[in-house]
């Protein structure tokens, strides 16, 4: 088996964000369901939500690019397969993402549906409720897998949002037996409960099949997935199916079970939060890149916090600041 060229590659939805300041009343009047993220099924029902958002920050997302983006800034070395159109987002996105050191060489489609956009209405708590289009992203079909690439990741990082459609989510069962034929280990996130309502069967078949080795989840996530309200039940059926399970608990911390080690960590502090868009991506970022340098679970899981502790300081889900620098300080 050869030494992996990258430490992470990953496969997600290429999606252009737009966040905007929002009031709670706006986001009870509009029928949003705070905190979470809902599909917009239309170009038409996108365009109408559009206009009603206040002035705007445009930049490059997607739960698992955010990751690997977040990875990059780390000084890792990773590849994306997503879909874009050949449109204006979808250059923005290529542009984006390429212009922070990740290869990327999924090919644009011809013709509709436009680039995915997610409209992001951020309330004064920081709190962040999310509109997706998906449009091109999810067309993502087998054909469009870089092998070579996926072959060459130590870990392949999966993101559930894309478990949805159907020609992404054959794309993503085709990676991960190109990844298992490679010798490396395949990451997972949850995303949100609405994919584990919707597909929960299919994560709870890979997870006893042995083919996830890092399981992210969100602390709602991981009780949805297994089907009870007891924490503690949750982590022991999760964790005994998983080699390495991750969960994040917002102001609590996180905690990681992985070889029969339990281990947890406080949130770091910041002094405000701004926007928690991302929060979990990079939180996925920094214990990734941990895993990748083979740092332990502890260190791994402070790296997790510290990235996500700077990404909900400010609006958006891309570092603004230094992230390698600010780590290498505080990790010690």
């Amino acid at each position: 088996m050869s030494a992996p060229t990258y430490d992470v590659v990953a496969i997600g939805n290429a999606i252009v964000d737009v966040l905007a300041q929002s009031t709670d009343a706006f986001i009870t009047e509009a029928g949003m369901n705070k905190g979470s993220m809902a599909l917009v099924f239309s170009p038409e029902e996108a365009d109408a939500l559009y206009a009603k958002m206040g002035p705007g920050i445009e930049a490059s997302g997607g739960s698992a690019a955010n990751t690997v983006a977040g990875i990059a800034a780390l000084g890792g070395k990773c590849g994306f397969i997503g879909q874009v159109a050949n449109d204006e987002l979808g250059q923005i996105f290529a542009h984006d993402i390429r212009s922070v050191g990740i290869d990327f060489t999924t090919a644009a489609r011809e013709g509709e549906p436009t680039t995915a956009r997610c409209l992001i209405f951020v309330t004064p708590d920081g709190q962040r409720t999310m509109n997706t289009f998906l449009g091109a992203s999810q067309f993502l079909p087998e054909t469009a897998l870089d092998r070579e690439m996926i072959a060459a990741g130590a870990i392949l990082y999966l993101e559930g949002y894309l478990w949805d459609p159907e020609e992404p989510r054959a794309a993503m069962r085709a990676a991960i037996e190109i990844a298992r034929k490679a010798g490396r280990k395949v990451a997972f996130t949850l995303s949100d409960t609405f994919c584990i309502g919707r597909h929960g069967g299919d994560f709870r078949d890979l997870m006893a099949k042995g083919l996830i080795d890092i399981m992210f989840a969100n602390e709602a996530e991981l009780l949805a997935l297994m089907d009870t309200q007891d924490f503690e039940a949750a982590v022991s059926a999760a964790s005994a199916q998983v080699p390495t399970l991750v969960v994040t608990r917002g102001a609590d911390g996180a905690i990681a079970v992985s070889a029969g080690q339990r281990v947890s960590v406080g949130a770091e502090p910041i002094a405000r939060v701004v926007d928690t868009t991302g929060a979990g991506d990079l939180f996925a970022a920094g214990f990734l890149h941990g895993q990748a340098q083979g740092m332990g679970l502890e260190r791994s899981l402070r790296l997790g916090a510290l990235c996500a502790a700077e990404i909900i300081s400010h609006y958006g889900a891309r570092a603004q600041t230094d992230l390698k620098a600010l780590t290498t300080q505080k990790l010690g």
